[in-house]
């Protein structure tokens, strides 16, 4: 394979990330890039918040970037959500520990060849999703990705592959106001001003998607060319919100659909002036709460492991302790499924979003909803408490952990909730400081995890609570102003 002078020269041979397999992949893809007539590629990888971030290389580089990387500054994965850095990156260790971090120096993105899609929305233009590396050859302790990677090998090592199917909600609006005035480029930028495309309330009516529809043609034809298993495309309760189905994947595939999806709508939804938003609950009238429901079971030599014998229970030994774990570990993991300050707004009893750490036989009220009989091949549990905003590896690798520790230690779930909002159990962390002081001392996600990346997540998610405790609000100005 040539050379170019994106990244280190022969990165990928040295760091020994080469393989026959990965080689042919890549000279496939030179090959397909060429007969399509690709102008440009987009290397992208995936931040600790889920986020895409990367280069655009022109076609005559990317020969160059299969071989050596693309170089990227290692400040990108010190930042908050604000895109402001909160470690002290001009030291030593780059403010994380890390001497290979130290000065805003570079990382590399190795492109994953079998990765590769064609934009359709973007001229002559493919894409490529790429893990992370330091120059010396060593893994980037912060990759999520790869976080999720030892999660499953994990699984494997035990004879099991972890499978999931994803449920979306989501807002689309108009954008009437782009706020592009320089006065509204702070960090981060202003707001747009929107309007609603519907009204609500009319869940899953015909008529309410029809007004859609032109809308949700266009996303379902794009997401399709890009092989998103998607299923279904629904309109959801509230105002202007919409939900899109995934059919269940294996591995890796679930985490990797969920960016690439958020990703794609977002950029073709804009085209059309259109924000399509995956914040949780966002601050307009009468809009309501979106959440993203993670449908979760093993398998071991393609059957499902959850699936029960007839002995009574709606889930294996396997499945039983797995949902055990899933609870006992559901505060820590609250900052992965649900990372955002706003996120933890939805958590409202008989809101169809969980505000307590319970399980149900098919009942959407609860944080766990479990369906499983003898015989159901679909036996699975499904976790209602993430926000559409969640690092997608992360909130994945946190069931795994959590739920292989249930197994373990032979936990054993309590009764299932037939009163979801009534029974007693322990809440929900109310606000992502509750989160965060949790998983700061969670033994399972430091022994799961490390202790370094768990450090550094939670001081990335301290610097945002201390902005969001140092902001003045509405509410404050509404409430003292004019009091005292």
């Amino acid at each position: 394979m040539t050379t170019g002078s994106t990244g280190r020269h022969a990165f990928v041979e040295r760091a020994g990330l080469a393989t026959a397999e990965r080689d042919h992949s890549c000279r496939e893809l030179l090959k397909r890039v060429a007969a399509d007539g690709i102008e440009a590629v987009r290397l992208s990888f995936v931040d600790q918040h889920g986020i895409l971030r990367g280069k655009t290389l022109v076609i005559s580089e990317l020969a160059g970037a299969l071989s050596n990387g693309c170089s990227m500054t290692s400040t990108l994965l010190t930042k908050d959500t604000s895109h402001r850095t909160v470690f002290a990156a001009f030291t030593a260790d780059g403010g994380v520990g890390i001497e290979e971090m130290a000065g805003a120096a570079d990382f590399l993105m190795v492109p994953d060849p079998a990765s590769f899609r064609v934009l359709p929305w973007a001229e002559a233009t493919g894409w490529l999703l790429c893990d992370i590396y330091f120059p010396s050859g060593a893994a980037v302790p912060f990759s999520t990705r790869a976080i999720l990677a030892k999660s499953l090998d994990e699984l494997r090592t035990r004879g099991y592959e972890l499978v999931c199917g994803l449920e979306v909600e989501f807002h689309l609006f108009e954008i009437d106001d782009a706020k592009l005035d320089p006065g509204d480029a702070t960090m981060p930028g202003a707001a747009p001003e929107v309007s609603l495309l519907t009204q609500g309330y009319r869940y899953l009516t015909e008529a309410r998607g029809d007004e859609i529809e032109p809308l949700m043609t266009l996303l379902r034809r794009s997401l399709q060319a890009l092989d998103l298993p998607i299923r279904s495309l629904e309109v959801e309760f509230g105002p202007s919100q919409a939900e899109i189905t995934f059919a269940p994947s294996t591995g890796m595939a679930p985490a990797d659909q969920m960016v690439l999806f958020r990703s794609a709508v977002g950029q073709i939804c804009r085209r059309q002036g259109i924000l399509a938003s995956f914040m949780c609950r966002p601050a307009l009238p009468n809009v309501l709460s979106s959440g993203w429901h993670l449908h979760q079971s093993l398998t071991k030599d393609g059957a499902n492991a959850f699936m029960p014998a007839d002995t009574g229970e709606p889930l294996s030994p396997l499945g039983m302790g797995y949902l055990a774990g899933l609870l006992e570990h559901a505060g820590a993991a609250s900052v992965f499924t649900t990372p955002t300050i706003n996120g933890y707004k939805r958590y409202r009893p008989y809101s169809l979003a969980p505000d307590r750490v319970n399980w149900g036989i098919d009942n959407k009220g609860a944080m766990l909803r479990v369906n499983g009989a003898p015989g159901d091949h679909g036996s699975r549990i499904e976790n209602r408490i993430g926000e559409p905003a969640a690092n997608p590896y992360l909130y994945m690798a946190s069931q795994v952990a959590a739920g292989l520790d249930g197994v373990d230690r032979g936990l054993t779930p309590p009764p299932p909730a037939g009163a979801p909002y009534e029974q007693p159990a322990a809440k929900l962390p109310a606000s992502l400081i509750e989160a965060v002081d949790a998983l700061a001392a969670s033994e399972l996600y430091r022994e799961a995890f490390g202790d370094r990346f768990v450090d550094y997540l939670v001081h990335i998610k301290k610097a945002e609570i201390a902005r969001f405790l140092s902001d003045v609000t509405d509410w404050e100005q509404r409430e003292y102003l004019t009091l005292f």
